[in-house]
């Protein structure tokens, strides 16, 4: 079983090493044959150069925010969606519920022609409204935060509504607090799906100065005559770093999220 493991790790371990080996290779060594695992000297400098031939610091600022402000709505939406859908009685509430479901089944790329329309009527062609509210709506993070709240012990919220409570008190005060693994689980989830989105922010923004990170290695990549893998590489460990960081500091809030009662139906 431990040697099954260690296989399993390697395959996943081994192209991150590779990337992060070669930017901080010269690119001579990236093409050599047989390959070089370790780089002989730390060449730094393609950091640099990734930093200057491309307007990272523009990139990072605008997946900064597309990312804090994005998971933050994504949030706010499938919290009070998820309390709604467990705790209020409204009609139609399992076909609502179902048919949101089917949202998880559609491929986002069917609606990005409706999308890109919409936004281009509303003016928000290379804007961060345009980046931002289109994803708003999380479908899956409803799905998580609702399963959980419904394992919830009803006694409680039955006991706040008899002390006079109303509902958006019992969700701040009892709902979220008592979900918090999930709550966790579902933010980090957003966080990651955020910063790497590609396809859409490369649809809705036209001007360099509003690219996102993923969109911005492309535009480092696609430059006329630009062959330079190192700084490539370098490059898309900027893009990469900050996500497996917080995945790694957070893996075990995704695990007690996920085995926190999260599959009761």
């Amino acid at each position: 079983m431990y040697a099954l493991l260690v296989v399993i790790a390697a395959v996943f371990i081994m192209p991150l090493y590779w990337l992060f080996s070669s930017a901080v290779k010269p690119s001579g060594e990236i093409y050599r044959f047989p390959l070089e695992w370790i780089p002989h000297h730390l060449h730094w400098s393609n950091f640099i150069n990734a930093w200057h031939d491309a307007p990272f610091g523009s990139f990072f600022v605008n997946s900064i925010i597309v990312t804090v402000i994005g998971t933050a709505i994504k949030m706010v939406l499938a919290t009070g969606s998820a309390y709604a859908f467990t705790f209020l009685p409204f009609p139609f509430k399992r076909v609502i519920f179902l048919l949101l479901l089917g949202a998880l089944m559609t491929p986002g790329t069917i609606t990005l022609l409706t999308n890109y329309l919409t936004a281009s009527d509303l003016g928000w062609v290379d804007t961060y409204a345009g980046l931002i509210v289109p994803g708003a709506g999380s479908a899956f993070g409803m799905f998580l935060l609702r399963q959980q709240m419904m394992t919830l012990p009803r006694e409680v919220f039955e006991a706040a509504r008899v002390d006079g409570a109303g509902h958006l008190r019992i969700l701040l005060r009892l709902a979220v607090p008592m979900s918090r693994p999930m709550m966790i689980t579902v933010t980090l989830i957003s966080v990651i799906e955020v910063w790497n989105d590609f396809i859409w922010p490369l649809i809705i923004t036209t001007t360099t100065q509003m690219r996102t990170l993923p969109v911005g290695l492309l535009y480092l990549k696609s430059q006329e005559g630009y062959n330079d893998w190192g700084a490539i590489m370098a490059g898309t460990v900027m893009v990469a770093a900050p996500m497996i960081i917080v995945f790694l500091l957070a893996q075990r809030y995704i695990v007690a999220g996920f085995s926190g009662g999260a599959v009761k139906g």
